[in-house]
């Protein structure tokens, strides 16, 4: 496949039910990237924040599987120091979901819950395996999707970016092809609303902008019981590509968790 680039958009909501943002994430040319934080307010957003804010100063000039790997070995540093500093902030930890594009596909780093999915002709794929206990059972044969799907503990996990904890991300290639429709998101959306309304969601908005407010709608009508991040993009030809600045959005946003969509980014 020639070069090709990203049209991308990103969005989130605080949902219905809880009191604040702890999801963030970050959408550029280079880097798209969603971490749901766990723990409780203040610490979720925090260690969100510190996810997608690493993950967001990566340079992207080397080895990109290398690349992800020190960044999220950063997260999980800073995590660490976070924790040592304050005994409030020793559990805290997060998901982190990032894709790196080269022009012709992603190298994907993923730990936890979020998930990666890539609308191709018209059917979705789940790229990213959760990191949870009802998994590992559906995995296991001991399971299955539907009865996973109903099981009280099916958001426990087994592995996340945690404060003293080393977690080892899933780091894997996956080659794009043009016209691909990508979505990151957090357990807000894929925890609450159906995969085949996902894919019709995907398949029918204009473009990613649109995906992502119509995602962040059915989430809320389908109760809002969590936070709801989404990030689309987009496989296109370089000739058709706006110019975009890249969106940093959630917790991870100085301009207030409640904002919807994301603000412009700009790299110090």
């Amino acid at each position: 496949m020639a070069h090709h680039v990203l049209r991308f958009a990103a969005g989130t909501d605080i949902g219905k039910r809880r009191t604040a943002n702890e999801d963030s994430a970050f959408a550029g040319p280079r880097l798209l990237a969603v971490a749901d934080g766990m723990g409780g307010h203040p610490h979720g957003d925090v260690a969100s924040r510190t996810a997608i804010e690493t993950m967001a100063g990566l340079p992207l000039d080397g080895d990109p599987a290398a690349d992800l790997a020190a960044g999220v070995a950063e997260v999980a540093a800073r995590l660490d120091d976070l924790g040592r500093g304050d005994p409030e902030m020793a559990r805290t930890g997060t998901t982190l979901t990032a894709m790196t594009w080269d022009g012709t596909g992603f190298t994907v780093a993923h730990i936890g819950d979020s998930r990666a999915y890539v609308l191709r002709a018209g059917d979705l794929y789940q790229l990213t395996r959760d990191h949870t206990m009802v998994q590992s059972l559906v995995d296991g044969g001991e399971l299955t999707q539907e009865e996973a799907a109903r099981h009280p503990k099916g958001s426990a996990l087994v592995k996340a970016l945690q404060s003293g904890s080393s977690g080892e991300p899933d780091v894997f290639r996956y080659d794009a092809r043009p016209g691909d429709r990508y979505l990151l998101c957090s357990d807000g959306l894929s925890g609450l609303v159906a995969r085949e309304e996902i894919r019709e969601t995907m398949a029918r908005a204009a473009s990613p902008a649109d995906a992502v407010t119509r995602l962040i709608d059915l989430a809320n009508e389908a109760g809002g019981q969590d936070n709801i991040t989404c990030v689309v993009a987009d496989v296109i030809a370089p000739s058709i590509a706006p110019r975009q600045e890249p969106l940093m959005i959630g917790a991870a946003d100085d301009a207030g968790p409640l904002a919807r969509l994301g603000r412009r980014f700009r790299r110090p």
